[in-house]
């Protein structure tokens, strides 16, 4: 009998023969034929039958695991390798959006145009980004433990919603003027706080957990160790210390741990007015473990905004949420000439993009110095 090609051959009747070889439940391997009146048309067929066989074979190991196990099982197993704050971040995303829409459904019956159309149009921009990184993570998580399909979603924010991302409030150059002298007036620790908030770029849970040691009166440095948020105490969490726990309908509690990301782990410059003020403090205030806010244990950082928004209403200014300070110290920065890397470090953001595409935002002043810092050839 002749051959052509691998598993093809002509009959002694005169048809042409392909054979293939499909596996069964057990595991072994079975042969299959297919026939035809000219080696053209077997070969057609015989790679029609592989093609079937294949996505039967495929269908047959799919996994019956749906986005709820798989997710749960995430959630397990990185709950004691990540901040409680971001497990907690997670959670609430899949318990809000993605488990009551998708957690019943077997993973590899998803379809990624059904899950985008399913998406809440209401949820603003950061919500949705969340949605799509914590999908993708189980999904991630599911393929690599469970072998389920490779599914990622991709997504492409609206313009209007970039835009909207790069109008955070800053406070303008005469507010800072105003907040800046009714803080001096009447100096005590909590404006002294919101001054190096304004002028050194701390983050609210970091100037709450501030201690003493933390300050360099030598070396005239200020170091980032710690933070502090409220969080429900209703989350199995294993690392970081609790304090403070609230009786409220929903218990909460004060939890310290280490700051956002391990950037902002910093160490940065005291401004020379700064130090002068600090000084005053530094010579009567109780040091060692002691917090910089309050004395024995972190200032609540609920406490601490009220305090802030008391502080802008009784210095006449416009209304703002407490990381403005922070926004707006990275564009005063930028402003003044400070170079971006220097900036990044000490915001303690990751990389210089973050700090100039979120955090600095340019005042028509500032466009206007850059345009008539062109020099005429």
């Amino acid at each position: 009998m002749s051959k052509r090609g691998n598993n093809i051959r002509k009959r002694a009747d005169g048809r042409w023969e392909g054979r293939y070889y499909i596996a069964d439940k057990a595991g072994s391997k079975k042969c299959k034929s297919v026939y035809a009146h000219s080696y053209k048309e077997v070969t057609e067929r015989l790679l029609t039958a592989k093609a079937a066989s294949l996505n039967q074979t495929a269908a047959a190991k799919k996994s019956v695991i749906t986005i709820k196990e798989v997710a749960e099982k995430w959630l397990e197993s990185i709950a004691t390798s990540r901040k409680l704050s971001t497990i907690q971040k997670y959670s609430a995303i899949y318990n809000k959006y993605i488990k009551p829409n998708w957690g019943e459904s077997i993973v590899d019956e998803l379809n990624q145009n059904e899950i985008l159309k399913e998406l809440p149009e209401t949820a603003g921009e950061s919500v949705t980004k969340s949605i799509f990184c914590i999908f993708n993570s189980i999904l991630a998580y599911g393929a690599a433990t469970y072998g389920t399909g490779e599914i990622h979603l991709s997504y492409r924010a609206k313009r209007s919603s970039v835009t909207s991302l790069n109008n955070i409030n800053t406070i303008n150059t005469t507010d800072q003027q105003k907040l800046t002298e009714y803080l001096l007036t009447e100096l005590d620790i909590y404006k002294l706080g919101i001054l190096l908030c304004l002028f050194m770029g701390l983050r609210l849970g970091e100037i709450c957990a501030l201690k003493w040691e933390d300050i360099d009166m030598t070396g005239r440095t200020l170091h980032v160790n710690r933070t502090v948020q409220r969080l429900p105490v209703d989350t199995v969490y294993t690392s970081g210390s609790s304090q403070n726990s609230n009786t409220s309908t929903r218990k909460t509690s004060l939890y310290i741990d280490s700051p956002k990301t391990s950037n902002s782990l910093r160490e940065i410059p005291i401004p020379d007015f700064i130090y002068d003020k600090l000084s005053d403090y530094y010579n009567t205030s109780m040091k060692g473990d002691s917090y910089f806010l309050k004395k024995n244990q972190p200032m609540d950082p609920r406490t601490y905004q009220n305090k802030f928004h008391i502080y802008i209403r009784e210095a006449g200014i416009r209304n703002t949420h407490f990381h403005a300070l922070r926004h707006t110290f990275a564009t005063n920065c930028i402003s003044s000439g400070a170079d971006a890397k220097s900036v990044s470090e000490i915001l303690g953001h990751s990389n210089v993009n973050i700090t100039l595409n979120r955090y600095v935002h340019p005042n028509l002043e500032t466009k206007r110095s850059a345009i008539n810092s062109i020099v005429i050839p």
